[in-house]
């Protein structure tokens, strides 16, 4: 609803507009009020047809004046989509007894509001949408803006004898919604986990996205290592919500909207690294790895002449910062010359932990991992007291009796006990037909989160918005039904916690 704003006093448009005068009001004030209406149509119905000869040199944030000393200021002449922006106009005229504000549309400008000083009474033009605000002064408040709003908006005022005194403009630049619930400053990067570690010939695995960013443009999966166009598998493009097969496209792939890739009856020539690579609206890129393990042991247990390949397990698949993890080896070969355990960390860099030489029958340790380290005759390697540092790949490569080498790779994720997250809200009373967003925080990484609504899982409408990560949610427009309490739960594969309730409040407009 279009407001006036004098001290303590709001009138609405719509009790001028519809003649809605209180009986006590004078007569003679009735009159003044009709021509007043009068006035202010002339105003509105006055098209600008052109907008000719105006150099649009217009700085992003100041504003470019005509023959008069307003000015008219903005915290940001930048916003996100949903916010509030507020042109506030200085040093009016004096002799001002009406204003306009406009909007420009290519080369002509359409009226959003007329504004009549001595009466404190405004009435709305062609662009007026329900989310404006004019204010005595000549300020404008446009709430829940959106992409649409973007452009050039004029300021024109009047003297009584409806002559133009000054005209002056602003330029508004609204930028795509971001969500600021993103990664805080202790969060670490995107990790990929293979669901099952080990697939077996003919299954399914699904690769799932660990703590993304937030405001991805798109995300593509490739076969390897290394970022190649002929190794992609597949591209998802976040706005237009579509997929893009790549030329390492197999068939067997799925890809979700989340990031995640399922692929569907492996075999052993998908066994290796797979590569995410994932490009924000900053521009910059992240990328992850996994290493897919594919056993053939259902598949070949027919041919016991077939050698079962090296494998590596690790126990428990999921492991709690303080505890022990065991990198379990199995199909070790029983004649090698030697072998040596890795902390292998992406893009080729390694780490030697221990050493074993057969002709010898000894161990050789790394000074960081002997007080903390285990070997068994088996291959297998226990880390003990593990931290999250020791979290990622490693890599076993075997010496076999002909000095080739063999080798296989294990990843796996060190997580803390989650702790208790805390919800956001950016309006808890909201007028229908409005938005509003929740934001769940949490300083912990690697976790998932869940919206409850009135103590039951949220139900998702098709009016909710969820951020890539889903700490992020989004309600437009706000409907009474969605008054109550929100709550988010933060969880990983060891431990989960829930937020103390934000009530939200819902007003009829």
């Amino acid at each position: 609803m279009l407001s006036t704003v004098t001290g303590n006093d709001r009138t609405t448009l719509d009790m001028v507009a519809c003649k809605r005068l209180p009986k006590d009001f004078p007569d003679k004030g009735r009159q003044q009020v009709r021509s007043l209406m009068e006035e202010l149509s002339v105003l509105l119905c006055k098209r600008c047809t052109a907008w000719k000869g105006l150099l649009l040199t217009v700085s992003l944030l100041t504003s470019w004046h005509l023959s008069t000393a307003v000015h008219i200021t903005t915290e940001s002449s930048r916003v996100a989509e949903g916010e509030n922006i507020l042109f506030l106009v200085h040093d009016l005229p004096d002799n001002t007894k009406s204003l306009v504000w406009f909007k420009a549309l290519r080369n002509v400008t359409e009226e959003i509001a007329a504004y009549t000083l001595p009466y404190n009474l405004s009435r709305p033009g062609p662009l007026y949408s329900g989310r404006e605000t004019i204010y005595r002064n000549g300020s404008l408040m446009i709430e829940n803006v959106n992409l649409k709003d973007t452009g050039f908006y004029i300021l024109q005022t009047y003297n009584r004898r409806k002559k133009v005194i000054s005209t002056t403009a602003m330029y508004l630049q609204v930028n795509a919604f971001h969500w600021n619930c993103g990664r805080l400053s202790t969060s670490g990067q995107p990790t990929i986990e293979s669901v099952p570690s080990s697939v077996v010939e003919g299954g399914s695995v699904l690769l799932i996205v660990h703590n993304p960013p937030e405001n991805i443009i798109a995300f593509a999966w490739f076969k390897g290592m290394v970022v190649f166009k002929s190794q992609e598998v597949a591209r998802y493009i976040i706005e237009k919500k579509s997929t893009v097969w790549g030329p390492a496209h197999s068939g067997k792939e799925t890809l979700y909207r989340d990031g995640s890739l399922l692929l569907h009856g492996v075999t052993q020539k998908d066994s290796g690294f797979y590569t995410l690579a994932i490009l924000r609206t900053d521009m910059r890129s992240e990328e992850a790895h996994v290493h897919l393990q594919v056993d053939p042991s259902r598949s070949l247990c027919c041919n016991p002449l077939t050698p079962f390949p090296l494998m590596i397990q690790p126990l428990p698949p999921y492991a709690v910062e303080g505890n022990d993890v065991l990198l379990y080896v199995h199909n070790l070969p029983e004649d090698l010359q030697g072998f040596a355990w890795y902390k292998s960390i992406y893009r080729g860099h390694v780490l030697k932990i221990v050493e074993y030489s057969t002709a010898m029958y000894s161990f050789s340790w790394e000074p960081e991992y002997k007080p903390r380290g285990t070997m068994y005759e088996d291959g297998s390697l226990m880390l003990l007291n593990v931290t999250e540092e020791d979290a990622g790949m490693y890599a076993l490569a075997i010496l076999n009796k002909d000095f080739k080498i063999e080798e296989a790779y294990v990843k796996f994720h060190v997580y803390k006990y989650v702790t208790q997250p805390f919800v956001q809200i950016s309006d808890t009373t909201v007028t229908g037909q409005r938005s509003v967003i929740f934001s769940c925080i949490s300083p912990d990484t690697n976790i998932a989160i869940r919206w409850i609504f009135n103590k039951k899982n949220l139900q998702l409408k098709e009016r909710m918005t969820l951020s890539p990560t889903k700490c992020g949610l989004k309600i437009d427009p706000v409907k009474s039904e969605d008054a109550g309490e929100y709550q988010c739960e933060a969880s990983n594969p060891v431990s989960s916690k829930i937020s103390p309730p934000v009530s939200l409040a819902v007003m009829n407009e």
